[in-house]
């Protein structure tokens, strides 16, 4: 009889899966099965939300880097929020205030049509070229492939250097790096044949990050789902190609499938001791993108007739996050958020982040004048991931399993998936949780 309750207790805490890892992948990941009636049990290490963090200072809510969501109309989110019932208070940004600085002055952002005929960032003939090649895109005409970078795919097409220079300068902002011109051709035109269709190129989530990551962790929770906060994955238990439990400090917790949402260099640690570490070794040593960031609050503020502008030169953008989401500063208060891209050969070179940081206080200076006198303080990140895996030539985001381990997955935005930054998180979350629940679908 005593076996029998022993074996009953077991049986209660096993779960149909864990998750490892509370970021934007690993809270969609257990949302998204929750929802579906399985048993989840969600393991992060810290505080929800990884990355994806909005801290309240002194009356303003700030965001760990840009929180802006490309495409919305046709982004996985969108999905994402009619099948969870996600409540999201969505923010449109204002294709008219988005400006180019081209050193001499402003120029509107080619966001839509009337934008590129408005634009001077390419003149005449080129605009037509520009929109024949858009229409291509849309259509598939243009697929580029793994082996050619976008810069060598407009080499041998013969594409125009206005032509080829908006190009790049878009990806370079959509793909948050300091680098477009190495971004494999395939995924180039995968993306933006997703984002030319949208007619919600931008958006902001109202209350940033954590509003999104309360909704998540609401899902989870209103449908039988269990949270543990600050319990961090130490090891990973095998019974021959199946994992069957994770050891924490405070136990074994045990599962049919597991979906593992934490970065390269986390999974190694913890599948130490077992032959997978061999294969995701190769994907440790894959280069981040890194982001300056400068966020200023300030105690009024300045108006001024855009709400984003870049710089291509020196890619850096600002952002006036309080246009789009007034609840995220006291009354009369002014959020703006200044975001460099980095090379790789600044990210450890301290001369270089000082002369980048004086960059974005000159662009401040030259468009947001006045800025110093208003400021109620500054957050300063110098070296900040923007994603665990820059899209270039020669480096591969990880699949969503490995075929021999038959209950093991993978999602995050090194993962491979649709869109960039955050959209990776929420799709490749998708297509994992697809995949496992596929996999019971096959057995019945």
């Amino acid at each position: 009889m005593a076996n029998k309750e022993v074996n009953k207790e077991e049986a209660l805490l096993r779960y149909d899966s864990i998750v490892v890892g509370g970021g934007l992948a690993g809270l969609t990941s257990a949302a998204y099965l929750t929802k579906r009636g399985k048993k989840i049990l969600l393991l992060e290490r810290g505080n929800l939300g990884g990355r994806a963090i909005t801290l309240n200072v002194r009356g303003y809510k700030v965001n760990y880097g840009a929180h802006a969501i490309y495409g919305r109309d046709k982004s996985i989110l969108r999905l994402f929020q009619q099948d969870l019932g996600l409540k999201i208070d969505w923010r449109d940004f204002t294709p008219e205030r988005a400006k180019y600085d081209i050193g001499n002055g402003l120029t509107v952002i080619p966001a839509n049509l009337k934008g590129l005929f408005n634009t001077k960032k390419v003149k005449g003939v080129d605009k037509l070229k520009f929109t024949f090649e858009v229409f291509k895109t849309i259509l598939q005409a243009h697929k580029g492939d793994s082996n050619t970078s976008i810069q060598e795919w407009m080499g041998k097409k013969g594409i125009t250097e206005d032509v080829a220079n908006l190009m790049l300068t878009l990806a370079s902002s959509n793909f948050f790096t300091s680098e477009p011109e190495n971004i494999p051709s395939d995924v180039f035109f995968t993306y933006y044949r997703r984002l030319y269709k949208t007619k919600k190129p931008v958006a902001y989530i109202a209350g940033g990050w954590h509003s999104l990551i309360e909704e998540f962790s609401r899902i989870i929770e209103e449908n039988g789902g269990t949270i543990k906060t600050m319990e961090a994955v130490e090891s990973v238990i095998f019974q021959d190609r199946e994992i069957t439990g994770v050891q924490t400090k405070n136990g074994n917790y045990q599962a049919k499938d597991f979906i593992f949402c934490i970065p390269p260099r986390e999974l190694v640690k913890v599948f130490a001791n077992n032959e997978i570490v061999n294969i995701l070794d190769k994907y440790v040593n894959a280069d981040p993108s890194y982001v300056f960031i400068y966020d200023v609050a300030l105690k009024n503020r300045i108006d001024v007739p855009y709400t984003y502008v870049y710089d291509e030169k020196n890619k850096i953008f600002i952002t006036d996050i309080s246009y789009y989401d007034v609840e995220c500063v006291p009354k009369e208060g002014q959020l703006l958020q200044a975001i460099g891209y980095l090379s790789n050969d600044e990210i450890e070179n301290k001369e270089k982040l000082d002369e980048k940081l004086q960059m974005i206080e000159q662009f401040y200076d030259k468009h947001f004048p006045g800025w110093r006198e208003k400021l109620v303080f500054p957050r300063i990140t110098k070296k900040a991931v923007a994603q665990e895996i820059k899209w270039k030539m020669n480096q591969h985001p990880m699949p969503y399993s490995f075929d021999k381990y038959q209950n093991l997955f993978f999602a995050g935005d090194w993962c491979e998936g649709d869109g960039q930054l955050s959209e990776l998180s929420f799709s490749s979350a998708y297509h994992s949780c697809y995949l496992l629940l596929q996999k019971e679908y096959e057995k019945v």
